[in-house]
């Protein structure tokens, strides 16, 4: 793992990408601790990861351009099991794969999600799963290719509904 610097972008599971603000040390307890102070960008919410800490809170760099295209390659997949367990079930598949904070695991949630919707109803848990899913891969996708979030949304659209 590289040591993120001010300035950095970084993705956050579940959050989605922040921005290194700054780099603090606090004494807690008599022991000095480095922190890493990370501004999430879609909500503004400050977090603060002891940077000792940061592997297993599972903080990362933003994707390669190798990984983006991996999760392109994941989104354009069309011969995929839907999962048919009860929606619930399905709900906690999906939950788990999106705290994992993987692009490839959130993207092949979103996939699912958007092929499931093409057979069936989603309910209220599976769509709001879905807009989050959408919402922390479109970040990090246009934080990886250097474009705007509407440009990533209209690329998304058009994968799924060719």
């Amino acid at each position: 793992m590289t040591p993120f610097k001010v300035g950095d972008k970084a993705v956050y599971p579940a959050q989605g990408v922040a921005e290194v603000v700054g780099i603090d040390t606090k004494e807690i307890m008599g022991t000095s601790q480095t922190f890493y102070v990370l501004r999430v960008m879609d909500s503004d919410k400050r977090i603060m990861i002891p940077v000792n800490n940061v592997k297993n809170v599972g903080l990362r760099s933003v994707m390669s351009g190798k990984e983006l295209e991996e999760v392109y390659d994941i989104l354009r997949e069309r011969d995929v099991d839907l999962n048919q367990q009860t929606w619930n079930r399905r709900y906690r598949a999906y939950l788990e794969k999106i705290q994992t904070g993987s692009p490839y695991e959130i993207a092949e949630v979103l996939r699912d999600l958007n092929l499931l919707k093409f057979h069936k109803a989603l309910s209220f848990g599976e769509r709001k799963m879905l807009d989050k899913a959408r919402r922390l891969l479109v970040q990090e996708m246009a934080v990886a290719k250097d474009a705007s979030e509407e440009a990533v949304m209209e690329e998304l659209e058009h994968i799924f509904t060719a």
